[in-house]
């Protein structure tokens, strides 16, 4: 699609697509914030179980993931709904 110019009002087709897009973003939001959610129970569990003392690192390293994938989540939405804005005001 193509940026409309001041003169020319989004048609609905654009209206949809625009819609289309903005329910993706959040889509692809909500799947880093399971990932990242189910990463940090992974953690957690790995920890506090005894039986798997052994792989305790891998607990750990679950935890430190997690942030930056719920971190990176929020970055990914806010830099689609900056550039919409930008573009479709």
């Amino acid at each position: 699609m193509s940026k409309p110019t001041e003169d020319s009002p989004l048609i609905t087709r654009d209206w949809l697509a625009i819609e289309r897009t903005r329910l993706a973003n959040e889509r692809t939001f909500l799947a880093y914030f399971r990932t990242g959610i189910v990463f940090l129970a992974s953690g957690v569990s790995i920890l506090e179980i005894d039986r798997l003392s052994d792989i305790r690192h891998v607990g750990i390293g679950l935890l430190v993931i997690a942030p930056f994938i719920l971190a990176f989540g929020i970055a990914r939405l806010g830099y689609v709904r900056r550039m919409m804005r930008r573009y479709y005001k």
